[in-house]
Order: structure tokens, then C-alpha cells, then sequence
């Protein structure tokens, strides 16, 4: 039996072409900002949501007084965010232990410097820099620095005058370098450090990863509340000590995989092949591991499959 072509389709009504090519236009889009939301608001269940809100805006819009409907959906979005994030704010006073980003499964282009630098802005330890920053100087730094969006053009997305949005974008860029103590470390560094992270669980002998850790090493565990986690773990020795003899027992008999996480690699560990944990890594100036990242929040770990975002 011959198999359908292109040619054997009923051809579209005007309508129908409209309404494929809008929905075409709009997945085009989700992509970018699904990133930007992600990347102000730290959750993709609450990016969804923002991304979600303005397609349904663009739904009742008047397109006929849109110029560009990349840079309405981009205004719409971002404020959306904006919005949300103050409120998020307010709602993380009352979290229950450490708060880390949501994280998610992103592939990453490892031949291009450019989608690189994309990546590194998804990683846990920038997103936890930028909680530094107020909502609206939050949006300003990712718009201009990030996206490449000029500062007019930013000032037109947060409704601002362009002078106020040089100075939001300038004191944004000089609290994020005044705390951007990190570096990306080769893909072999990282399956280096992961593996010798695993290892010092599973056999409950620090050896290999102890020289890999900063003196100043940082522990963060998100549990929301739902899940027993460590809280204060600071410096090498106490690290250490945690991983082996309370992580050895506690996940002695989960399965380990590498995975991309936040635009580098981490580690995602299932049990009967539910995701109980993910664990990420920064790194200091001289590739050593700075602070391990780890997820238990069941609620976030839910969500933990592959997105595509830029």
C-alpha cells in the first residue's frame, strides 16, 4: 500500500493555515521563553505558567497594532515572571530548610562557545547569584546580558526609561561579578569530580575526592519539608564525613546516572526507578568542587525530564 505525500493531504482552509501557522509561531517561541522565565524565576512549573500566560494574552491581542511579535510576547512574559517572583519571594520566607532552583534536563551544544555561555546561565549556582538581585534588576541583567536584548529595548520590556534601565542593568552586572566566584570546568573535569563523588558514597571512603574539594566546600540539600535532609554542612572535613557515613547507608542501594543538569553535567539517583535525588556541582577558580547541590524535594524532582530551552 502507497504511503500518503504531502500532495495526497486535503489542502487547508485559510483559517486552518492561519491557526497551523500561529501555533507553529508559537512553539517557535516557547523555547526562548521558557528560558528567560526559567532563568528569572528559578522554577519551570512557575515558567510554564508565565510562558503559558502570555500565549494566552497573544490570543486576544490586537495584531494588527503589534510590530513585532517576538518582542510583545517577550514584554508580556517578562512581566509575568517579574510578577510572580515578587510573590515567590514572599512565599520562600516560609520554605522549610535551604531553597535550591528547580532543576532540569537540558542538552547542551559542547562544540559552541556561544550556546555554552547559554548553558552556564542555567546552572544552579548562577540562578542562586541572581536571587541576589531585585525582581525587576533580575529581569534587566538576563534581558541585556544574557539576551542580547538592547537597553531600549529592555526598557520598553520592564516599562521603564532606558537612563534607569542602564543604571538597573550596571548595578546588576556589579553585584553579580562581586559574587561570581565560579568557573566551568571541562567536561572531563566534571565526569571526574562526579565519579569521584559517587565513589566516596558507595564505598564510604573519601580518598579520591578529598583532594578534589575546596577547604571552604558547601553542602546545600533541598528537602521542602517533604524529605529528611542535611542542613549547615560547611568546610572539607565535615563534607566528607557526611557523604560517607550518612549518604553511604541513605543511598547506598540507588541507582546512579550522569546526566545533563542546568546545562552541565550531575548525577540523577532512582530507587525502584522513582528519582529520589539530583545532585549538582560548582567549582572554584582552580576546579575544585566548591558546593555540592542536592535535590530531594519530590515535588521538584516530579518535573525532572528533558526541556528544550534556551
Amino acid at each position: 500500500m502507497r504511503r500518503k505525500t504531502a500532495s495526497d493531504r486535503p489542502e487547508l482552509a485559510p483559517s486552518e493555515r492561519d491557526g497551523a501557522a500561529e501555533a507553529a509561531f508559537l512553539e517557535a517561541e516557547r523555547p526562548r521563553l521558557l528560558g528567560l522565565a526559567y532563568r528569572i524565576l528559578g522554577s519551570r512549573a512557575e515558567a510554564e505558567d508565565a510562558v503559558q500566560d502570555a500565549f494566552l494574552r497573544w490570543r486576544t491581542a490586537e495584531r494588527a497594532t503589534i510590530e513585532s511579535p517576538g518582542a510583545w510576547l517577550t514584554t508580556v512574559c517578562t512581566r509575568r515572571a517579574v510578577d510572580m517572583l515578587r510573590a515567590a519571594y514572599r512565599s520562600r520566607v516560609d520554605y522549610i530548610g535551604d531553597w535550591l532552583p528547580e532543576p532540569i534536563h537540558t542538552a547542551v551544544e559542547h562544540e559552541a562557545d556561544a550556546r555554552m555561555d547559554l548553558a552556564s546561565s542555567l546552572s544552579t549556582a548562577f540562578l542562586l547569584m541572581l536571587e541576589r538581585l531585585a525582581p525587576k534588576e533580575r529581569a534587566a541583567y538576563l534581558l541585556h546580558e544574557i539576551f542580547d536584548m538592547s537597553y531600549a529595548d529592555v526598557a520598553a520590556s520592564l516599562d521603564m526609561n532606558e537612563t534607569a534601565c542602564r543604571k538597573l542593568v550596571s548595578r546588576a552586572k556589579g553585584r553579580v561579578a562581586a559574587n561570581e566566584a565560579r568557573c566551568r570546568p571541562t567536561r572531563e573535569r566534571q565526569e571526574e569530580l562526579l565519579a569521584a563523588f559517587q565513589d566516596a558514597v558507595r564505598t564510604g571512603r573519601p580518598d579520591n575526592l578529598a583532594h578534589l574539594l575546596a577547604s571552604d566546600v558547601r553542602l546545600t540539600a533541598d528537602g521542602g519539608g517533604k524529605v529528611m535532609t542535611a542542613t549547615g554542612v560547611r568546610r572539607a572535613d565535615d563534607v566528607l564525613a557526611f557523604l560517607t557515613e550518612r549518604l553511604h547507608v541513605w543511598w547506598g542501594s540507588y541507582e546512579w546516572s550522569l546526566s545533563e543538569l542546568n546545562g552541565a553535567l550531575g548525577v540523577v539517583l532512582r530507587d525502584a526507578g522513582k528519582t529520589v535525588a539530583a545532585v549538582s556541582i560548582a567549582c572554584d577558580g582552580s576546579s575544585r568542587v566548591a558546593d555540592i547541590y542536592i535535590m530531594r524535594n519530590p515535588d521538584k524532582l516530579a518535573r525532572l525530564n528533558e526541556v528544550k530551552i534556551e
